[in-house]
């Protein structure tokens, strides 16, 4: 199979939309086993690229006269990845003609690639050229971000470390943490990831182990843990002392879990399956925990970097389920923290009915939950208001939002 004709079949298996981009390719590359590595990586490349830009390129593909080949032929020659696949003159001087076309005269929503319910809801959000600055920058390929995991190592001699394996990495300043790695290296073969001295973690999530800002001996509970990315991070930040409760209704997500955990060296994690948030197993955690995480199913919106497909399988109706499963998770979460212990709730969504929406309707049916300042433990340019706010052409982090709340002691 020509290079080609591999990518044109990827990009109409990944375009059904009727699985996750990654789990797509990845079944793919499953049934063509013989497409070597670097072949493998610039189908990836161009696969997210259209997926990020699928409107503008569709409509360009569609509108723009000469058409070479087929739909998924005109979209892999419209990436700037697939450039050296334009060999004929007619499909060079077809991808010429579709870069002529003034984008400024385009839609916002159709310039930017996103869908339009999407593009009023953060035009709303994010008025003026903020939302354009946003937008654009959620076409941009996302970082790869590493947490240093200072139980094992210091960031210093990690960076060290990555660097005598050929990996190049700079420290970021938003959380002493976290190394941001140039180009994308076989990190799981490097003796530092083997070590268990990283983890592949975005920077923005890491701030969010500081928001909690747990302390060694106490009890912690994740309540959506997950495959367990900050269950690993608040037992690192713990020294593995105290106890830490992960907990998530996916048997499947907690058993990845557990070789980062034996990876990492972590000895004060017990996984905790559960069977939805009213589950009864949770009373015996009841008003027990000194911080509870809530990192809460969400639409995802602030991921669409690395997870660009999800704004073309998402619905506002979709978003509407989320918002009530967020705010009862958020309930059931704040039953297990004790008097005077911190309630953390957080969403890799940009939409505000997920975020302050949320938060301000469980703050006023939870009177004793009071809403700290966020100041007090992560970086000024990290917050607006009384929350973290982390935006992609802000931070170049994913987009985050989380609050802080103590529960009074009467």
């Amino acid at each position: 199979m020509s290079l080609s004709s591999a990518l044109e079949q990827a990009l109409a298996a990944v375009l059904r939309l009727e699985i996750p981009a990654d789990r797509a390719l990845s079944e793919f590359f499953r049934r063509n086993p013989s497409l070597g590595r670097r072949d493998r990586g610039m189908i990836a490349e161009t696969v997210f690229d259209v997926l990020r830009n699928r409107r503008l390129y569709e409509h360009l593909a569609q509108n723009v006269p000469g058409r070479p080949g087929g739909l998924e032929r005109r979209l892999a020659l419209l990436s700037p990845v697939a450039a050296g696949l334009a060999r004929t003159a007619e499909q060079r001087a077809w991808v010429a003609d579709a870069a002529s076309v003034p984008r400024g005269e385009l839609a916002p929503a159709l310039r930017l690639s996103l869908p339009d319910w999407l593009a009023d809801r953060l035009q709303a959000a994010f008025p003026g050229d903020e939302f354009e600055e946003l937008a654009a920058a959620l076409l941009r390929p996302a970082p790869l971000d590493l947490r240093v995991n200072l139980a094992r190592a210091s960031r210093d001699a990690v960076q060290a470390a990555l660097r005598d394996d050929g990996i190049e990495s700079e420290p970021l300043a938003l959380t002493d943490t976290a190394l941001r790695v140039r180009g994308k290296p076989a990190l799981e073969r490097s003796p530092p990831f083997v070590r268990g001295e990283v983890e592949v973690q975005d920077a923005g999530s890491q701030l969010l182990t500081q928001l909690v800002a747990p302390r060694r001996g106490q009890t912690v509970v994740d309540f959506c843990a997950g495959a367990g990315g900050k269950t690993l991070a608040l037992a690192a930040a713990m020294r593995s002392t105290g106890q830490i409760f992960a907990c998530d209704v996916s048997a499947v997500r907690l058993r990845r879990m557990k070789p980062r955990l034996a990876r990492s060296g972590a000895t004060n994690v017990q996984p905790f399956g559960i069977d939805s948030e009213d589950d009864p197993k949770l009373t015996r955690l009841a008003e027990r925990a000194d911080a509870v995480l809530v990192d809460a199913p969400c639409s995802g919106t602030g991921t669409l970097r690395r997870n660009p497909d999800l704004k073309w399988r998402l619905s506002e109706r979709d978003v509407a389920r989320l918002v009530d499963t967020q705010y009862a998770i958020l309930g059931a979460a704040a039953r297990l923290v004790k008097k005077g212990g911190v309630l953390v709730y957080s969403t890799c969504s940009l939409l505000p009915e997920e975020n302050e929406g949320v938060a301000a309707r469980f703050e006023a049916a939870h009177p004793g939950f009071v809403r700290d300042d966020p100041r007090r433990h992560v970086a000024e340019e990290t917050c607006v208001d009384d929350a973290l706010r982390l935006l992609a052409h802000r931070h170049d982090t994913d987009c985050f939002f989380a609050v802080r709340w103590t529960r009074r002691e009467r």
